[in-house]
């Protein structure tokens, strides 16, 4: 009875009765004792495991990770939730998750794994789903952009032009008209001025609806003129600043940005009330950081309902992987704040595996 009480037999009694994959390996990289989980799990013999060093049975892909881990561990750190593929005499690939002590007293490790497969395999799904629906939104809203270029190339080219040319009939119209009588001359004169705000309009609009600047002049240019435009037709100074690389910005990138700060621009100029609006934009790391802020009335975000505007914007943030926070006081203006990763945009789907 004494003897069933024993250390020795308690830890000998786990080691074997445990469904976890449970091994000793020596310094060397090979196997001293393994139990029946690990032989059931990777279906070789005892004699099969203990014979060749740790490492051959580790999926190639996984072997450089594994000894850089395995350094680690050996150096006094205790291995925590490290996973690795290790394939069986079958030629099936399992994914263990290890965690792992070392003795240096006794230079031998003390590992106990668990077979993660199946969670691994449903990652995988998730992950792969969620890519392909990326891709799909992406795709959706580069056709979008597309649609609305080409609408803006037909309002601009076509609709502009027409009312151009409008323009110079009445302007000959008014340059024949000196013995005309006075209410005619006048009506004459406000037909001119109505198509020269019609063709400053059209533009104006085609621009809104897609920024062909962008592709034309670059990013800067086309904000500095958002933000002009913005000045000149509400009265309220709009400063624009920005010191990350333009280079560092992605076509799809340059659009969302500017499309948010379209969005924040609007809600300005409806729900404010303010006399300074400030858009900056910069590279901290590895990351874009876009901020507008304005000094307006702001609101309290814990009772505001999240208008269609900034609706947009957090969805237009998400749609390339961003974050968007957007902070506010009865009295102290609004923040709006962008981050997105460099390697996170929607261009770069990212993978779980």
């Amino acid at each position: 009875m004494e003897d069933i009480l024993r250390p020795e037999f308690e830890l000998s009694a786990f080691f074997e009765m445990t469904p976890d994959l449970v091994c000793i390996v020596g310094k060397d990289g090979y196997f001293r004792k393994i139990n029946q989980a690990v032989i059931d799990k990777l279906g070789y013999t005892k004699e099969e495991l203990l014979s060749k060093p740790v490492a051959s049975f580790i999926f190639f892909e996984d072997v450089d990770i594994t000894a850089e881990k395995r350094n680690v561990l050996l150096n006094g750190e205790v291995l925590r939730n490290f996973v690795n593929r290790y394939v069986t005499k079958t030629g099936e690939i399992v994914w263990l998750e290890w965690t792992s002590i070392y003795s240096k007293d006794n230079e031998i490790v003390f590992a106990i794994a668990k077979d993660v497969t199946e969670r691994k395999f449903i990652e995988k799904e998730i992950s792969d789903n969620y890519n392909k629906y990326k891709g799909l939104a992406s795709h959706f809203k580069k056709r979008i952009e597309k649609d609305k270029r080409y609408f803006a190339y037909e309002l601009h080219e076509e609709l502009a032009q027409l009312v151009a040319v409008l323009k110079m009939d009445i302007d000959m119209i008014k340059s024949f008209s000196t013995y005309a009588a006075t209410p005619v001359k006048n009506r004459i004169e406000h037909a001119s001025e109505v198509a020269s705000m019609l063709i400053k309009s059209i533009q104006r609009i085609s621009f809104s609806i897609s920024p062909g600047m962008l592709d034309d002049l670059g990013f800067n240019v086309t904000m500095e003129w958002l933000c002009n435009e913005f000045s000149v037709l509400n009265g309220i100074p709009c400063i624009f600043t920005n010191t990350a690389d333009e280079e560092d910005l992605s076509n799809e990138m340059k659009i969302d940005l500017f499309r948010i700060c379209q969005e924040a621009l609007t809600n300005v100029i409806y729900h404010a009330q303010a006399s300074l609006v400030k858009i900056h934009i910069e590279a901290p790391g590895n990351s874009i950081q876009l901020t507008i802020t304005d000094n307006g009335q702001g609101f309290d975000t814990n009772q505001q309902k999240e208008s269609p505007g900034i609706l947009n914007m957090y969805e237009r943030a998400a749609s390339i992987n961003g974050f968007l926070t957007v902070a506010s006081n009865i009295g102290e203006g609004t923040s709006i704040s962008f981050n997105v990763d460099k390697e996170l945009s929607a261009t770069k789907p990212v993978a779980i595996l």
